[in-house]
């Protein structure tokens, strides 16, 4: 990779109003902010705001970060994942590659951005993060996907399951996704042309699947600890308690 090709990238954040288990998800206020502008906030300390983008197909999302002075990329309404969102964003800006932070980790650390984008850099991998689970509640629940990787920290699987289970079922020691990826131009192209979700991904509903359905291979990067994603609106009492807890 050259230095040029180190230096064109940028960091995606997708986002859509219609979520099934949260409608207008990203504006959602927490401590008086919308959750957009949280994470469009820890990407722009990671990278800095010049490098930082929201690709949505929803005008209010649009309206809303335009009014906080964030970047946006109009996309297509039939976007069926984040990176399906980040791959035709990318079209237009054409990128050598791109960290997709999701839109509903409010808490993201800006060091573990950093992290992935080191990574990338170094080996030029599809790459994802992760960290160690540290409740047997995280473990079962069906809203984290837990990892599964090599000793070379390649993926083997995801799932939504609680893997890799032990004989008595109980919680031992596990890893979960932390939505922070990295992807090449040409990573992206390949999801672009590929639109329709693999099987195992169709199931687990997890989109970092289709690359390794695909014969991708995925680095997994540990990061210390993982953020609290919003996946329905009970969790925003969560992130909010967390908030309060850090500003003590």
């Amino acid at each position: 990779m050259t230095n040029s090709e180190k230096d064109n990238f940028a960091v995606i954040i997708p986002a859509r109003y219609k979520s099934s288990r949260f409608p207008g998800k990203p504006l959602a206020l927490i401590q008086n902010k919308p959750m957009i502008q949280h994470v469009w906030q820890k990407s722009v300390e990671a990278v800095g705001i010049e490098k930082v983008y929201i690709a949505t197909d929803d005008e209010n999302i649009s309206s809303v970060v335009r009014g906080f002075g964030g970047k946006v990329i109009m996309t297509s309404a039939n976007c069926l994942t984040g990176t399906d969102r980040i791959a035709e964003a990318n079209e237009q800006y054409k990128f050598d590659f791109v960290i997709n932070v999701q839109g509903d980790e409010p808490l993201i650390k800006p060091e573990h951005i950093r992290q992935v984008i080191e990574s990338y850099k170094s080996e030029g991998m599809v790459t994802n993060a992760m960290c160690l689970i540290s409740s047997s509640n995280e473990f079962f629940s069906l809203n984290i996907p837990k990892v599964v990787f090599d000793n070379n920290n390649k993926l083997i699987y995801m799932s939504r399951a609680g893997i890799p289970a032990s004989k008595d079922g109980l919680f031992k020691r596990c890893y979960k996704q932390v939505c922070i990826y990295a992807f090449s131009k040409a990573h992206l192209k390949f999801f672009k042309e590929n639109p329709t979700k693999t099987p195992l991904e169709a199931i687990e509903d997890i989109e970092i699947l289709r690359f390794l359905e695909s014969g991708f291979h995925v680095k997994m990067v540990e990061v210390g600890d993982g953020s609290i994603a919003v996946d329905i609106p009970s969790d925003v009492e969560k992130v909010e308690a967390e908030i309060s807890k850090l500003n003590e």
